[in-house]
């Protein structure tokens, strides 16, 4: 185990396999170790010794030779040691696995790959910590979320040389959201709002949803403002997905007549940014996310109706991001409709890898708003063919693959930033990494 990376699955039931049902600890040969292989080897030694005495286990090896090398983790609830042991689980494979394209499902392969590299959504199915969010009310459906976790349990325990078939899953979601029946090329952006929406929804925390209050906030400070919509919106929408995906955003209106300014805040699970349409030199991430957050002034037909002047009148409207989540979703906005047919940029946008300080978009004094990318759904081609790949790092190794529907190889992280690039995956940096 120590000369290996990494360990597939069927090489790990048979070591487990191998083992003694004795207490004796684990011994092997010493050798000159790194600090980190210490650590490594200390992990390994915690879970040979677990393993010999779990039931979670023996049902993993039962579940390995009825199913081969597509078995899959037991779901039942956890213990903590055995959640525990499913997290060491986790760190010995590497999740490097393919998924099958049923016909035109590369969209999906795409963005299921992305979220199977979000290490925390990640740690949520492996640990089976889903199951006890789970809605089991009779009104509502969560066959979403079992068939979610159970593709990433697949895709974290099988061969790296392997790939599985996304076919259960598939069932589930065009279940939820009818517009995937049947096997027409779809947009990812649009796939993954569905998805996240309908994971959301089954694991939501809250049973009984109040009534929508009507109270008006507008005579409370912007700061007391955010926080009660952001408490109202808790109130009807709290699950685990949600923490990790959702942040609010401030849009404020200003009016050219009174100068009164009214402020808008909304939950928000991706940013849709435009491209600027340059004539010379490299556009950035942050052209386009300043042209996002730039004044733009409504006029003509656009005019708002100010709510003082009670006309309708020339305003200007601004967007900032009042709170960050822990994965922001950036969605290049590459596709335009046309009166005739959809064309697409195919501009080279230039983007971070690494700490992407986003805090010159705060709408108030913020510290932590820095980001590391780890995941990128890719669309090549045209808007009449096109095909969808996904540059993923590992949340275990931190290297970078190509996962292209079955094929997953490895790649040099100089090679992530393309004009292909159409949803980026950022994950908040912890304020300690910076320091």
């Amino acid at each position: 185990l120590s000369r290996r990376k990494s360990i597939s699955h069927s090489d790990l039931a048979r070591e487990f396999s191998g083992l003694h049902t004795s207490d004796s600890v684990y011994a092997p040969t010493p050798s000159p170790l790194s600090t980190q292989g210490r650590q490594e080897l200390g992990t390994l030694q915690g879970l040979y010794q677990a393993a010999a005495r779990s039931d979670y286990v023996r049902s993993y090896l039962e579940s390995y030779g009825r199913k081969s090398s597509h078995g899959s983790l037991p779901t039942g609830p956890l213990s903590p040691s055995q959640a525990a042991l499913g997290s060491a689980l986790s760190k010995v494979v590497q999740g490097l696995t393919g998924l099958r394209n049923l016909g035109n499902t590369c969209f999906m392969n795409s963005i299921l790959q992305c979220l199977s590299n979000t290490k925390e959504l990640r740690d949520y199915c492996l640990q089976n910590q889903y199951l006890r969010d789970l809605n089991n009310n009779s009104r509502m459906r969560t066959a979403l979320m079992s068939e979610f976790a159970k593709l990433i349990q697949l895709l974290w325990t099988s061969s790296p040389n392997d790939s599985v078939s996304p076919s259960e899953f598939k069932t589930q979601i065009q279940r939820y959201a009818p517009r995937f029946v049947g096997y027409n090329q779809q947009d990812a952006q649009e796939f993954l709002r569905f998805l996240l929406d309908g994971l959301h929804s089954e694991v939501n925390r809250v049973l009984v949803r109040p009534r929508a209050s009507t109270d008006t906030l507008d005579h409370l400070p912007d700061d007391e403002k955010s926080r009660q919509m952001w408490r109202r919106y808790q109130e009807r929408e709290d699950s685990r997905i949600g923490d990790l995906f959702v942040g609010q955003l401030k849009s404020s209106l200003t009016c050219s007549e009174c100068g009164y300014c009214s402020t808008a805040f909304d939950p928000f699970w991706d940013l849709s940014l435009p491209i600027p349409k340059k004539g010379y030199g490299e556009v950035t991430l942050m052209d386009c996310l300043r042209l996002f957050t730039k004044e733009d002034v409504l006029d003509g037909d656009e005019k708002p109706t100010c709510c003082r002047c009670k006309a309708r009148t020339r305003c200007t409207k601004k967007f900032s991001i009042q709170k960050f989540p822990k994965i922001l979703v950036l969605h290049l906005k590459r596709f335009s409709e046309a009166r005739i047919r959809t064309s697409k940029l195919t501009t080279f946008v230039n983007f971070q890898l690494k700490d992407l300080d986003l805090r010159e978009f705060a709408s108030q004094s913020c510290n932590h708003a820095v980001y590391n990318l780890y995941a990128v759904s890719n669309h090549s081609g045209t808007t009449m063919g096109g095909h969808y790949t996904a540059y993923c790092k590992s949340p275990v190794s931190s290297e970078w693959h190509s996962f292209n529907d079955s094929r997953v190889t490895p790649m040099s992280s100089s090679h992530v930033r393309s004009s292909d690039a159409y949803l980026l995956f950022y994950e908040l940096a912890s304020p300690s990494s910076r320091m």
